[in-house]
């Protein structure tokens, strides 16, 4: 049975098994269906490797397709794209990059989330 701590708007923002005094102070039951849902949520992924952001690609089949819009951007995307070691999620390059493929922010996420596993 946690202590919880929470954000601005009211959500769970921190768990702790002990009392944290004037950070966590609420206690919740095990079972309780917010603790629940926050135990269970898939991680937020903010960035992958090159590796795991290419792999990725080729496994969605967007590879070569990626690689041509790529091919049309300015040099420094071009660059980034080439020797970047880390693909930040929320860059302008990939903003623009995925809404030139159509993906929506949710796809997005699913994206880097699987991507985060490989």
């Amino acid at each position: 049975m946690p202590f919880v701590s929470r954000s601005d708007d009211g959500a769970i923002d921190g768990i702790f098994e002990q009392l944290q005094e004037g950070t966590a102070e609420e206690f919740l039951v095990d079972d309780n269906p917010e603790l629940v849902a926050r135990l269970n949520a898939s991680p937020k992924v903010s960035s992958v490797s090159a590796r795991q952001f290419r792999l990725m690609l080729r496994r969605a089949g967007l590879l070569d397709q990626v690689k041509a819009w790529v091919a049309q951007q300015d040099g420094e995307t071009q660059d980034a794209f080439e020797y970047s070691g880390t693909f930040v999620k929320d860059s302008q390059m990939m903003a623009a990059g995925f809404a030139a493929l159509g993906f929506t922010v949710s796809a997005v996420d699913a994206f880097f989330l699987a991507a985060s596993k490989l």
